[in-house]
């Protein structure tokens, strides 16, 4: 902590957070990895003709095969997948009665604003993450891994991008690790990093004791800096080196992630990101518009009853802003 004597206690706690949530993260992540090999060894094997599907959206100008100092970080929501996982899962969560219609209403606003924004604003990413957090108090870990499995064939398999999956797999035919990092609970992450066939993930450590939920946090969510702590911690843990890793994300608040490697993507980029990344000529992949959109499939709103309401709120709220 002698290295943060230079900052103002505010600015101080807030690092020091950030440096906690990333530590805790990159340990909780390594421990999930080990246990994911064995399970990628029976999962990995793309659905036949997938392969083919994915090669048509891959632009492969990196990675260099067999680079064991380096791996791929990306980024889940609306780089990986589409929308907001945290928020699938509260949708899922409701289905199983673990809350209130009220609380949907909450998450559907969210997930609203977030799809059609476009934006991952932080008040309402915490917001999201204190409502998660106390729907999970008192409930098991492996209830909620389990439950994840369930939620992510019902809300998330459809939602992700080709595109970005091609990336991904670029690196593990490469011989690299692939890491998702995403301010969701790690757990989360987990179950989807394996579902996709890939080596782990960063995310949010929930406290745990006794393999049950206190509702609180370890550090703080992994957004922002917290994410660039967490893929040091990593890269340190596994001997990487950052500037032949790369990291992808559709958002500016990863910035502080993708100025660690020394391949940066901007993928489905913000406004925001998309200008700081053509002035540092940063790759950029955009896969919502033209052919590759359309072969994907972009769904309307999120499918619940309160989104129509908050996606009128959100578009009424845009245009007051012009």
């Amino acid at each position: 902590m002698a290295a943060l004597g230079w900052l103002t206690p505010r600015r101080r706690s807030a690092t020091a957070r950030s440096v906690l949530a990333g530590e805790a993260s990159a340990e909780a992540a390594r421990k999930s990895s080990l246990e994911l090999e064995d399970a990628d060894q029976l999962e990995n094997q793309a659905p036949p003709g997938e392969e083919e599907r994915d090669q048509e959206e891959q632009e492969p100008v990196f990675p260099v095969v067999g680079d064991d100092k380096a791996a791929a970080f990306f980024d889940l929501d609306n780089t990986v997948m589409q929308g907001a996982a945290i928020f699938h899962f509260g949708r899922g969560l409701y289905k199983r009665k673990f809350f209130q219609r009220r609380e949907l209403t909450r998450f559907a606003w969210q997930q609203a604003w977030f799809r059609i924004a476009g934006i991952e604003d932080p008040e309402h990413m915490q917001d999201a993450q204190n409502s998660a957090l106390s729907i999970v108090k008192g409930h098991r870990v492996s209830e909620l891994m389990s439950i994840g499995e369930e939620i992510y064939d019902e809300y998330m398999a459809e939602r992700i991008w080709p595109g970005t999956r091609a990336l991904a797999q670029a690196h593990l035919d490469a011989g690299q690790k692939v890491w998702l990092v995403t301010a969701a609970p790690v757990e989360i992450a987990t179950v989807i990093a394996r579902r996709l066939g890939l080596t782990g993930a960063l995310g949010t450590v929930a406290e745990s004791i006794g393999g049950v939920y206190t509702g609180r946090l370890v550090g703080e969510p992994l957004h922002g800096p917290a994410k660039a702590e967490a893929v040091r911690a990593l890269a340190a843990a596994e001997g990487l080196e950052l500037g032949r890793c790369a990291a992808y994300s559709d958002s500016h608040n990863d910035i502080p992630m993708l100025s660690l490697v020394g391949h940066p993507y901007a993928i489905n980029p913000d406004a925001k990101l998309r200008t700081y990344a053509k002035e540092r000529d940063w790759r950029l992949r955009d896969y919502r518009t033209g052919r590759k959109a359309a072969k994907v499939g972009i769904p309307a709103a999120a499918g619940v009853g309160a989104v129509a309401g908050g996606t009128a709120a959100v578009i009424a709220l845009q245009r007051r802003r012009r």
